[in-house]
């Protein structure tokens, strides 16, 4: 990340606290630009709390870790994306506060050590993976711990109150304000977690070349591959001997196409370290070789050089993270290499390809176009 270009004031009421705390944020994301009312109402609540030692799961840029860091006895934060990881690292420095961040695709791989947890779900999170983060962060606490769960409708608040009555220990609502309710869970002696996410395998055929693509829920067409991929994969050439970047990789469809048709040497890299896991395991169930990396756009491969680059871009992100992406992608790209990467016919990304000095279309789908670009 070259640039966290949003900077966040929160002012402090409280006694025994600080007057002000201050966070970085960018583009990528939830809530860059204002600070999010579910975190603030588990902050207000849980600030004169004895919680002991803390989670934060998907803990965004920071804002809920950094602060109890200054009233728990230790905190630890987890995020699936590597953007984000940064961001509250940054912010764990800037304030000066202890506290630990991990990038972690499975909550139930930390020591089952924790006394509290306080999550807030993100907008357009799918409930089944909300749910499985409640129940794989139950696991993780020490018998009789709380967890702490705010939420409103938009971020599937019914369905986790159903979800903590059926396996919490007990549920206790100890906020409602401005749509959100804070709830507090307690985890029951023995617990197991029930499992609500499985990973599954599409075997689509591009090109004569059957894949085992393996996929969950909430990464970027976990159904099927999308006709904008396959497009790509239509349209691109590589030759024997080619060192290959399949980047913002998602499950790996582009990498684990380019490993089983070419013999070449193909790197995957992708922000999110669930998209990872899934693109190894989609690499070993197709039987190809290829080495992932999870990293903010081409930080994982800074330093490297490429002879063919090819994406289907987080349109979503933002403009900064696709600033930074195509920026990273001219400079790991040879002098003479090729970036192939195909678009929505309805977005424009020719103010992110300033720094290329050949730009042309190679094929038109139904929706889709798949464009060249050269340093």
């Amino acid at each position: 990340m070259r640039h966290a270009p949003y900077e966040l004031a929160l002012e402090s009421h409280v006694t025994d606290a600080r007057s002000q705390y201050l966070f970085h944020t960018a583009d990528g994301v939830v809530s860059k630009q204002s600070f999010r009312d579910a975190e603030l109402l588990i902050l207000e609540s849980l600030w004169d709390r004895e919680l002991g030692h803390v989670l934060c799961p998907q803990a965004n840029y920071g804002v809920v870790g950094v602060i109890l860091a200054d009233t728990a006895d230790s905190v630890e934060m987890t995020e699936t994306s590597a953007r984000a990881s940064r961001l509250c690292e940054r912010n764990v420095r800037e304030n000066d506060v202890e506290a630990s961040v991990s990038l972690r695709a499975d909550l139930t791989t930390l020591e089952p050590k924790f006394d509290t947890v306080a999550y807030a779900p993100k907008r357009y999170t799918p409930i089944t993976v909300g749910k499985q983060r409640i129940a794989d962060a139950l696991s993780v606490l020490r018998p009789g711990g709380s967890l702490y769960l705010a939420a409103s409708k938009e971020t599937g608040l019914n369905r986790y109150e159903e979800q903590l009555c059926d396996i919490a220990g007990s549920v206790t609502c100890l906020a409602d304000r401005n749509g959100y309710r804070l709830f507090e869970a307690t985890r029951p002696r023995v617990f197991e977690p029930p499992s609500y996410v499985t990973f599954r395998t599409l075997e689509p055929t591009v090109a004569g070349e059957g894949l085992q693509l393996v996929t969950t829920p909430g990464l970027f067409a976990a159904d099927g591959l999308d006709d904008g991929t396959r497009l790509l994969l239509e349209s691109s050439t590589v030759e024997e001997g080619d060192r290959v970047l399949d980047i913002a990789c998602g499950y790996g469809a582009i990498g684990t196409y380019v490993a089983l048709a070419v013999d070449c040497e193909v790197w995957l890299s992708d922000d999110d370290v669930v998209a990872t896991s899934c693109a190894k395991r989609s690499l070993r169930a197709s039987g190809a070789e290829g080495t992932v990396v999870t990293a903010d756009c081409t930080e994982g491969v800074a330093g490297a050089t490429f002879d063919k680059v090819f994406s289907n871009p987080p349109t979503y992100a933002g403009n900064g993270v696709l600033s930074e992406l195509f920026a990273g992608v001219h400079d790991v790209l040879a002098p003479d290499g090729e970036l192939t990467f195909v678009r929505h016919e309805a977005l424009s990304l020719r103010e992110h390809l300033s720094q290329f000095s050949v730009v042309e279309r190679l094929r038109t789908g139904r929706e889709h176009e798949v464009v060249c670009a050269r340093p």
